[in-house]
Parts: C-alpha cells; structure tokens; sequence
C-alpha cells in the first residue's frame, strides 16, 4: 500500500512539473526550435506517440529502458539504423519538417502490423464536401490556393470511389484552413520550420489546418510544397495514419517538391481497404467464372437477423472470428468477410460447433471451452492430445463455462459464468486464489451471463451480449461512457449490417463545423477529443478500433468518446487558456489513472 501511494505521489508530481514546462514552453510565438537534447528529444517522441505507456510494474514513469526502446521505435519508423542511441542522424530526422500527427496512433505493442496504416474511421459517404475557409496570406492567388487543394483531393478520388465537392454553402465534411501558432484546437503550429500541417481524422470532424508560416509554393523547388503536404493530410481526414513506408505519401516526413509525385503502392492499399476501389460502368464477367457460395444443406444462421455469438477471439494470425451454433465468421475492418459463415467442422478439424467460450493467450496458442472439456489450436490447427478435461488443464474453473478472455488491463486470464468470475494463472499454484469466485457486479457495467469477450487488436476488450456489446474501459474499470451509450447493436457496429431503425443506439445528430476538437493523448491508445462547444463530426463510420473492426452507420455521429475535464467551459478560449486546459486534461487523466490503480490491483 505504502508502494502504490509512492508511486501516486510521484505520479503527480511529474504530471504537475510537466503541465508548468509545457505551458510556458507553449507561449513562444519564435520559429520551430531546434531539437539538441535529450530532453526536447524526449517531448518529441511523447508528441508522436512513441513515449506514450507507463509501466503499470515499476513506479519509474520513464526509465533508461523505456527511453531507448522509443528510439528505437522511432528509428525503425523513419528507416535508420536501430541504435536506441540519440546519435546525430537521429536528431536530424527529429527537425526534419514533417506532419504534426501521431505516427503512432494506436497501441503499439504485439497487435499485427499491415503494411500500410489504418487509423480506425472512415466516412460513411462517399460524395464529400470541402470549404477552404482561411487562405494562406502568402499566396495571393486564390484560384491557385483552389486548384492545389483540389488536384490534392482527386489524387484520392482517382483510386476509390469518392467524389471531392468544394462548396461554399451550408455544413461540410472537411474545412481547410491556414493557422498561425495557438488556433484553437489545442494543437498550436511551432513557425516556420517542423510541423508543416495537421489533420483530423474523420471520427473527430476531418478538417485539415497548415501552418500559414511556412512558406507554402505552388510548382516550385523552394519553400513547402502545397500540393503535396495537402495530399497527405486529406489522406488523415480519410482516415490514413502515417506509414513506416518510406516511399509512401502517408510517411511522416516531408521530401521536398516531387514533379511526378504518384501514390505509393502502399497508399492506394490503404485508402482502397477503406474505400474499396474505383467502380466500373459495365464489368464484364471473366468467361467460365462461377461465385462459389459454400452449400448449407441445413441453412446457416444470419448474422444480421440475430447476433447473438457463442464464442470470439483473434488468433495468433491476426484474425477475428466469432462462432454461433456449427458455423463460424471472419470479422474484417468492413464487416463480415466474403464467404461466411462457414463450418466449423470444415476448416478446425476435430473442433465442435456449439462452444461455450474461445481465447487466445499471448504465446499464439488458441482454447475452445465446451461443457467440461477444452481444445487447444494454434490458428486452425488442433495441437494433438486434445480434448482435455477442463479440471486437468485448468484446476479450479468450473465446467459449462460463459466465456473466457485475456483481460487487457492486466494480462491475466479470467472465466465468467452465471454472476461470477475466476482468474486464472498458469504460474501461481494453485492457478486459482481462493477469493475467487468473485461477483461480475465487481466490472463495473457489466451484467451478468455474458456469452462472449474479446481483446481486440487496440488491446480492448469487449464483452457480448444477446444482439449487444459492451466496451470495457480499464482506465476508469468501467463499461466505457459514450454516445451512443454502451450496450451497442452488434450487428450493426461489428457486423455492418443496415440499421433496422433510427434509434439513439444506432443515430445521433450532432451540429457540424463547430467547436474546439482538440486532440488529447490517453494512455497512448486513442485520439479522443474534448470540446469546449459541440464536438465535429459527420457522416463518419467509427470502427471503434486501430486495425478494423466496429462499424458504425449513421448520419451525424458525435464523437465517441468525450471525456470531462474538471473545468469550467465558457465560450471560445484564448490560445494560453487553450494550452492550460489541454494539458490540465493530461494531468487529469493521468489523476484517474491513480485513483484507481488501488482497485486494479485488487483484482
């Protein structure tokens, strides 16, 4: 106890030390400085999300360890050799002008990686809508400003079906604005020099802000290519992330003015994953080609019809599945994949239908829970030796269990049934303590008799039940608080399915173009965002996730998370205010994380 109050201590009063620093670093109006230490080193690597975990094992919130592991991180990022050491190159790189958005947008850790980088939202409809609402000052010209912007769009619209409409009416999807310093979104430009431009992602309204210090050209060598800086940010209001492809238009790092710029392979997999590809008039059928439709003698279920699920998991492969009866899915960033549901029996031989729970532990090997016996997998293939006795392999879970899962806030494995939970560790003996069983009344939100749970890619979990789910938020150890409220449809956010109604649970109208989104860093995970009007959002799909999952249809979505600063909100802020708000929602956070790191424990 005397540890944890340690630790909590010394918690805030590095929150405490930091908010002072990066406030007054915040009221210069100079040029971006050079980065020559270890400690402007350091900021930078938080900034761009490879700093943005503390051990939740030690009481040292940034060890020697932890420092040259973001370094390396970085250096793997930006295609350098991978020292972990701040040597010159390194530092070089860091005051390379680039974009100012995370390069790390999600969890980091042993989540697969594509090649390219989905941030996890994407717009619902394909015509969108732009305005350039402030012009840069620089650039006198505004039909030129006008022909950038939009040839920057159409290197979108040439490979997906999208469709770029400038308007100078009514509400649109992306506002495009050229900002000095503090602007209002809490993510102030540094001058001329580093950070070149900022961009939303669609979940958090899409609109893209340069920097009007820069000295943004149109053709030319010198100066900051428009065209190109443009491209790359309408790729983050698509809902592109930043990739570690060099050659890519969505790295970080700006390369200077390329006359025959073109997408990178890389790019048009990414925008293609999300927008699918280029519709042609009249597509003529290959000759002999026949869609092969797996044949159901029996009839299979439909998803959509009903959700309710037996079992999930993601397995070692990077893959999501979720069982119903003797039939199982593939669940994709769009949905359900292409040739679902398929049998059970067809493709995990020697796997029944009818389970009762699924997990995957971190070493890649995957467990089915049926009545009292278990099987072990790795991806589709059965380890030999099995079925086993649930009492064999894990003394102290009872049989006919609801669901099992690996719970992200601590790594350990827990059993639900009825209205109680076990945790199990392989590595305690016994594996299971005698407080357990424990009441599920303890995860907060949560109801009982779950049929299945999940940790996702993003290190969530989810907990589903009936046609609903629910998301577990481990910072505040709460179902999470959103809008729409949790539970949500399944079948609509995890499976795609069209909406049956209008519901609060599947619509929300949110006013567009307003507000303060400023962006705040919780737990390294996500971009949430705070607002001291209404928050902006429109016709976006929330997939909820890093690498795909959840998918949201609706027509004007609030955004999904908005946490609560302890402050009051009045009006628009000035920038100082602005600052001060946005890092007192940092020390905020960091608070909650404290208060509640004691109940954590307990678990």
């Amino acid at each position: 106890m005397m540890d944890l109050c340690r630790f909590q201590f010394h918690l805030l009063r590095v929150c405490a030390t930091c908010v002072i620093f990066l406030h007054f670093n915040s009221l210069t109006t100079m040029a971006a400085p050079v980065i020559s230490s270890e400690i402007q080193a350091m900021m930078y690597l938080q900034k761009y999300g490879y700093m943005n975990e503390s051990s939740s094992n030690s009481a040292s919130l940034i060890s020697e360890q932890a420092v040259s592991l973001a370094i390396k991180d970085f250096q793997r990022f930006a295609g350098l050799a991978e020292t972990g050491e701040l040597d010159n190159t390194t530092l070089n790189m860091m005051n390379m002008p680039r974009c100012g958005v995370r390069d790390k947008v999600g969890h980091s850790g042993s989540a697969r990686r594509k090649r390219y980088a989905l941030q996890g939202s994407k717009w619902r409809v394909t015509d969108l809508t732009y305005r350039i609402s402030k012009y840069p000052r620089r650039l006198k010209d505004k039909q030129k400003v006008d022909k950038e912007i939009a040839k920057a769009f159409k290197v979108w619209s040439d490979v997906t079906n999208l469709k770029f409409i400038n308007t100078d009416k009514g509400r649109v999807h992306i506002d495009v604005r050229f900002e000095e310093g503090e602007h209002g979104d809490g993510e102030r430009f540094d001058g001329p020099g580093r950070t070149l431009a900022h961009a939303f992602f669609p979940q958090y309204g899409g609109d893209a802000h340069f920097d009007d210090e820069e000295k943004w050209t149109i053709n030319q060598y010198y100066g900051t290519n428009l065209f190109q800086v443009a491209a790359h940010e309408f790729g983050h209001s698509l809902g592109l992330s930043h990739s570690d492809v060099k050659a890519s238009l969505m790295a970080p790092f700006y390369r200077g003015y390329e006359p025959s710029f073109s997408l990178d392979e890389d790019d048009i997999l990414g925008i293609q994953a999300l927008y699918g590809r280029p519709r042609r008039e009249s597509a003529v059928p290959t000759p002999g080609y026949k869609p092969q439709t797996p044949d159901y003698s029996g009839g299979s279920p439909d998803l959509c019809q009903d959700a309710a699920i037996n079992a999930a998991t993601t397995t070692e492969d990077g893959r999501t599945y979720v069982f119903k009866g003797d039939y199982y899915w593939e669940i994709k960033q769009t949905g359900i994949a292409d040739g679902y549901p398929r049998k059970i029996s067809e493709d995990w031989g020697g796997l029944p239908g009818n389970l009762d729970a699924a997990l995957t532990w971190t070493n890649g090997k995957t467990f089915f829970f049926k009545k009292n016996e278990y099987w072990r997998f790795r991806n589709k293939k059965m380890d030999t030796g099995y079925p086993k006795a649930i009492s064999v392999g894990f003394e102290g879970i009872p049989n006919s269990i609801d669901t099992a899962f690996v719970w992200s806030g601590n790594g350990k494995t827990y059993f639900f049934k009825g209205a109680n939970y076990w945790r199990f560790d392989s590595r305690s003996e016994p594996p299971v303590s005698s407080r357990y069983p424990q009441p599920i009344s303890n995860w907060e939100g949560l109801p009982s008799n779950i049929d299945a749970a999940l940790q996702w890619v993003n290190q969530k979990t989810y907990f589903f039940k009936g046609r609903s789910y629910y998301r577990f938020n481990d910072r505040l150890f709460s179902v999470d608080k959103a809008d729409p409220a949790y539970p949500r449809s399944t079948s609509v956010w995890w499976f795609d399915c069209q909406a049956q109604s209008s519901s609060n649970e599947d619509m929300t109208k949110a006013s567009l173009n307003g507000g303060d989104k400023r962006p705040i860093y919780i737990g390294g995970d996500e971009n949430i965002t705070s607002s001291t009007q209404v928050p902006v959002e429109n016709d976006y799909v929330d997939s909820d996730v890093v690498d795909g999952s959840e998918q949201l249809d609706v027509d004007l979505q609030q955004s999904e998370d908005e946490v609560a600063t302890p402050f009051p909100q009045k009006g628009a802020l000035d920038a100082n205010s602005a600052s001060i708000l946005s890092y007192s929602s940092l020390l905020w956070t960091l608070l909650s994380f404290a208060i509640h790191a004691q109940r954590w424990r307990a678990l």
